[in-house]
């Protein structure tokens, strides 16, 4: 408001500064100062111009006024926005002192429980350290009194050597040879416990997953297994054939033997010889050789060795074919040809009465089941099993045992660096470094012990029977011992007065060693050590 005051003094100094003007503009014009009495003609004119002056400084005035007016509104304008600011920084001021006073607050509550906590804490620490002071003195008092019974220990075993060996005699390294063997069999206990109380943590869970994981194996995969020898036995059309092998002179039974190599057994059997021959193949080809000549008829030496010629390229393709029938089962595919040949070759080979190449199939079944249980790569593993044997088509050429004499043909041949070390590790030759080598070994030795799947002769088998029940019957406490199911299980009964079940433990291991050490078997053979304690009373 007192703006607006001031712009309207302004504006009326401004008119009467105009009015003054407009007279002096007149008297100018008139030429005198004071006029005597002016004409009613200019007194127009001047009052015209005054008009038009005082109108001019009207307008004049009315727009500084009106822009006075529009002035003194925006600064009235920009005072209450400033006003208005001003209220709201004076509330987030006061807003933030009143926050800064709560946080102090809680701050300074904080701060009062902290130190209650540090009080607290100092305190226990304190306790604490007055209970492991408390405890040290006692563990001190522990020490000295042990090193006390420690010696006295000492004294009574020096006392004790002295009695023993004023009583028995013994001499300096007798007693020495005695001390060592009780301090070895102190050792077997200690190690006994520690190995019982680790082996039951195992077998909790291993034992469960493992016999899931061989059941599964072994149900799923459930195969016919015949037993085969080392003689092809041929049936002939009549007698009289016997005379054409044979031949003018035995002519034609020497051809026969020195192009095939096979032994030909002609005796009283009616209608049927015996070819004999260590090596598979070459008994085949000669079986094939022979029956494709009573056939046609025509036997002598020229006609021999036709027919052999043929029936050798007809195994070999029979071989390669086996071996293709074998890849195709397993779904295993890029494998060398020579290594294809080599399986097919193994389809005339056996082992403990057990095919090869159905051995090594089963085994691939077993092993690609227990891989996808453990989620492997079942390729790899089955491959691993398909090829563990491969050494045994030419173990009867290549010196050496038929795992390194496999890994070697595998490595030849671009098979992946674990199939070649499974291979040259499933009989422990090589230390097993891989879980593929582990599976394959499991999955041969499921396939070669299953019942059924192999035999041995009477007399090993029961020579291998006998040695089980010696080695069990060697050991001190041992009182009958008993060879089960075929010689997959010893039965060991000890007196319970001279074993207790730590030493019965001991037993069961240095048994189980003395037979991995001593015997060759398929699969694996069960120890187990029988203490039982019985009281008998009679009632009268």
């Amino acid at each position: 408001m007192d703006t607006i005051v001031i712009v309207l003094a302004v504006a009326v100094v401004l008119l009467a500064l105009v009015m003054i003007a407009a007279l002096v503009i007149v008297m100018r014009r008139t030429g005198v100062v004071t006029p005597p009495g002016p004409s009613p003609e200019q007194l127009a004119e001047v009052k015209a111009e005054v008009n038009e002056e005082l109108e001019r400084a009207r307008r004049e005035a009315e727009e500084i006024r009106t822009k006075a007016e529009r002035d003194a509104g925006e600064i009235l304008k920009k005072s209450e926005a400033l006003a208005e600011s001003a209220a709201l920084m004076r509330k987030e001021v006061e807003e933030e002192a009143r926050i800064l006073k709560t946080e102090l607050k809680e701050l300074r509550s904080d701060l009062e429980r902290r130190e209650n906590r540090l009080a607290e804490r100092e305190q226990r620490l304190d306790e604490e350290a007055r209970r492991q002071t408390e405890r040290a003195r006692k563990l001190a008092e522990t020490e000295t009194e042990l090193a006390d019974r420690r010696e006295e220990l000492e004294r009574v075993a020096e006392r004790r050597q002295e009695i023993l060996e004023r009583v028995a005699g013994l001499t300096a390294e007798q007693a020495k040879a005695e001390l060592v063997k009780e301090i070895e069999n102190q050792a077997k206990r200690e190690a006994a416990l520690i190995v019982r109380e680790i082996e039951s943590e195992a077998r909790k869970e291993g034992e469960k997953r493992a016999c899931k994981i061989v059941t599964l194996a072994v149900q799923r995969v459930a195969t016919e297994q015949t037993a085969e020898s080392v003689v092809s036995v041929l049936h002939l059309p009549g007698d009289e054939m016997k005379g054409r092998i044979i031949g003018r002179e035995g002519r034609n039974i020497r051809a026969f033997e020195s192009t095939t190599g096979v032994n030909l057994i002609i005796d009283d059997t009616p209608e049927a010889v015996l070819l004999s021959c260590f090596d598979p193949v070459r008994r085949e080809t000669a079986r094939l050789t022979l029956e494709k000549l009573v056939l046609d008829g025509r036997i002598h030496p020229q006609r021999i060795e036709e027919a052999y010629e043929r029936s050798k390229a007809e195994v070999r393709d029979l071989c390669v074919r086996a071996g293709e029938d074998a890849l195709v089962e397993l779904g295993i595919t890029e494998m060398h040809p020579e290594l294809v040949t080599l399986l097919g070759q193994l389809r005339y080979r056996t082992s403990y009465g057990q095919n090869v190449l159905k051995h090594l199939i089963e085994s691939a079944h077993i092993a690609g089941i227990m891989a996808a249980e453990l989620r492997l790569d079942r390729d790899l593993v089955k491959r691993c099993a398909l090829l563990h044997d491969i050494g045994k088509a030419l173990t009867h050429e290549v010196e050496g045992s038929h795992a390194m004499i496999g890994a070697e043909i595998a490595r030849r041949y671009g098979e992946h660096e674990d199939v070649v070390h499974a291979i040259e590790a499933h009989h422990n030759e090589v230390e097993v470094r891989t879980v593929e080598a582990v599976l394959t070994q499991a999955a041969d030795a499921i396939s070669g012990s299953r019942p059924g799947a192999r035999r041995e002769s009477l007399e090993a088998y029961v020579k291998r029977l006998e040695r089980l029940e010696e080695i069990a019957q060697s050991y001190d406490g041992v009182d009958k011992v008993f060879a089960m199911q075929a010689g997959r299980e010893i039965r060991v009964m000890v007196r319970p007065e001279n074993v207790d079940d730590i030493q019965a433990q001991v037993i069961a291991r240095d048994v189980a060693k003395q037979v991995e050490e001593e015997l060759t078997y398929p699969g694996q053979i069960r120890i187990t050590v029988v203490r039982e304690s019985r009281a008998t009373e009679f009632a009268r």
